[in-house]
């Protein structure tokens, strides 16, 4: 049964590649005029288990799929979480499940008063993060 899933799963690598391709340009280009930190690609991409001796070859190329295309999610999340934080750093009005790290200094849905006298600290306040370059 699993591999009739095959095909399905490694057609998802091209647009995968795509997005990796449009958000690293996306970055490089935008991120310098923003002033927001680059996010390091090789922090969250990390394809090493093909590397274990106990794997089949099978297993060593799904190790590798798994860990490029999750990598490419957290990497995604950072790179829009940043930009969000400069853009739009307003909290949800209804809690998310999962936030991404740049969410907890955001103002509160609702609060113009509050986002009006911070947006422009929010939007410098990358301090926390080292920059690549």
């Amino acid at each position: 049964r699993n591999v009739l899933t095959v095909p399905v799963i490694w057609l998802c690598l091209v647009p995968a590649l795509f997005l990796d391709l449009v958000v690293s340009l996306f970055q490089a280009i935008c991120f310098p005029i923003y002033g927001i930190p680059k996010v390091r690609r090789k922090d969250h991409i990390v394809i090493d288990r093909h590397y274990l001796a106990y794997l089949n070859i099978i297993e060593k190329l799904n190790c590798l799929y798994c860990g490029y295309f999750n990598g490419l999610m957290a990497y995604v999340t950072e790179v829009a979480g940043r930009t969000e934080q400069y853009w739009c750093p307003i909290k949800h009005a209804r809690q998310l499940k999962k936030a991404h790290d740049r969410y907890h200094r955001f103002t509160e849905f609702g609060d113009a008063e509050g986002y009006r006298s911070k947006v422009a600290t929010v939007r410098r306040d990358f301090g926390d993060i080292e920059n690549p370059d």
